[in-house]
């Protein structure tokens, strides 16, 4: 009898960029060894994200209808999803829009285009995340202090 293979874990991308989606997906697969759902836009990725139990979720912010900050807080609101990994990735490069990111509940913020390694790298380090590690970093946070991003 073989050991079990352990399940992979997933990650849902949300953009409404189908090439983006295309590219983060075929790279969290290839390189991260992730299975990868993807959504085109806010409530196409809220469905998803309860249709389907993911581990993370990769979300960006300027979407139409449901935009990302929605989604995360939508997410945070709800105390069986509260403590879900979630990543930003945005072509926002502003200070002010990434301390928006960070304080609806994004666990990190990167900006487009990204490179996958750091990526991938992220996605791990959200995953690692505690209860606890949350709530210090929304306290520094809410305080004004702003943690680098894991």
């Amino acid at each position: 009898m073989q050991p079990a293979t352990p399940a992979k874990r997933r990650v849902l991308v949300v953009d409404d960029d189908p090439d983006l989606l295309a590219t983060i997906r075929q790279g969290l697969q290839l390189l991260g060894g992730y299975d990868v759902e993807v959504a085109s836009d806010g409530i196409a990725g809220l469905e998803a994200f309860f249709a389907t139990p993911v581990d993370c979720m990769v979300v960006d912010l300027s979407m139409p209808g449901l935009n990302g900050y929605q989604l995360i807080r939508a997410l945070r609101g709800d105390a069986t999803t509260a403590q879900a990994p979630i990543v930003v990735l945005s072509a926002l490069a502003q200070e002010q829009v990434e301390t928006i990111g960070l304080l609806s509940g994004a666990d990190a913020y990167l900006y487009k285009p990204v490179d996958l390694q750091t990526l991938i790298y992220t996605v791990e380090r959200s995953l690692t995340l505690t209860a606890e590690q949350r709530l210090e970093r929304d306290q520094a946070l809410a305080e004004g202090f702003f943690p680098p991003s894991p």
